[in-house]
């Protein structure tokens, strides 16, 4: 997923942005970690499940800004973050169908990982609740080299005739 994630990041640009399905453990973190060593960000890109959002500043000067929009409760919350959407590249976990309106060009980005493959995800009814058992989550694919399937599907005009990197 890094792999990909740092693959991905030399083809994007202030503006760009980037929404990652996926169930827990699949790898949103640890591809959008690699989309940060590939766009040269000080500092670790580390899950912000409890601060929301963290903007990675970049040697390039276009931060990278991941959101976890898991605990938001709707577009309204997201747009409360106040993100710099046309100042730099933005990636939203868990934020699909929040960002209708945001931007006339982004790419949606779909992790499966199969059920039953290497080590199993602790799930919980609410895993998120708990901030140990949630960095165990985050990390979990960081365990197990498992298979994904990441389905990139391009949106709007600034993608047109860019070729995306494959899995």
């Amino acid at each position: 997923m890094e792999s990909l994630g740092r693959r991905l990041a030399g083809l994007l640009r202030a503006g760009d942005l980037l929404v990652l399905t996926g169930p827990l453990g699949a790898g949103k973190t640890t591809l959008t970690r690699g989309l940060g060593e590939g766009l040269h960000v000080r500092g670790q890109v580390a899950s912000p499940t409890f601060v929301l959002a963290r903007t990675h500043p970049s040697e390039s000067g276009v931060p990278l800004v991941h959101v976890d929009a898991y605990r938001l409760g709707g577009a309204a919350e997201l747009d409360d973050l106040d993100l710099d959407y046309e100042g730099s590249v933005v990636v939203v976990e868990w934020g699909a169908g929040l960002l209708d309106g945001v931007a006339d060009s982004w790419l949606d980005v779909v992790i499966e990982r199969p059920t039953g493959a290497g080590g199993a995800v602790p799930v919980v009814e609410d895993a998120l609740a708990d901030e140990a058992l949630a960095d165990d989550v985050a990390a979990a694919d960081d365990v197990h080299d498992e298979p994904r399937r990441v389905t990139i599907t391009a949106h709007g005009p600034r993608w047109a005739g860019v070729t995306l990197p494959t899995s």
